[in-house]
């Protein structure tokens, strides 16, 4: 359980989140705004989507993981490596994505982008690769069944 903010600890420390309800006490303000406005539209998008957290951040399903929201705040690894809050596909490389949105940094899956304020939000360019990948996700439930 975490019993101090993120970012009123030792950046070295370590922390193992619960719940949602934790995740979301966990965040800084500005962190939490974004986290708020992204979960929002992606049960706006996905009312059937499940959510549950893994690496302490959460990561929504209808069959496999769609995608996820990580705020900067909850570190991977042991230092702060980007800004914001982290919205990404797991299955970012089939999304269609000509105009280069997703940011895969030389990754074969996962494809993000980040976000340091609502207003940088593309609601509408966001909310066509969230449909996308939940096209993408009963293709390939449909191929493994």
């Amino acid at each position: 359980m975490c019993r101090t903010k993120r970012w009123e600890q030792d950046e070295h420390a370590k922390c193992e989140i619960q719940s949602v309800a934790e995740f979301l006490a966990f965040l800084p303000p500005d962190e939490l705004e974004v986290v708020e406005f992204l979960r929002q539209l992606i049960y706006d998008c996905i009312p059937d989507v499940s959510e549950k957290l893994a690496y302490n951040v959460p990561y929504f399903k209808r069959h496999k993981n769609i995608c996820f929201i990580w705020p900067a705040s909850v570190l991977w690894g042991k230092q702060k490596t980007y800004e914001g809050v982290r919205m990404g596909f797991t299955s970012g490389h089939l999304l269609t994505d000509e105009i280069g949105y997703l940011n895969m940094d030389g990754r074969k899956f996962v494809g993000w982008r980040d976000f340091k304020s609502i207003e940088e939000i593309e609601v509408e360019l966001l909310q066509a690769f969230i449909y996308e990948a939940v096209v993408v996700d009963e293709e390939l439930a449909r191929k493994r069944n």
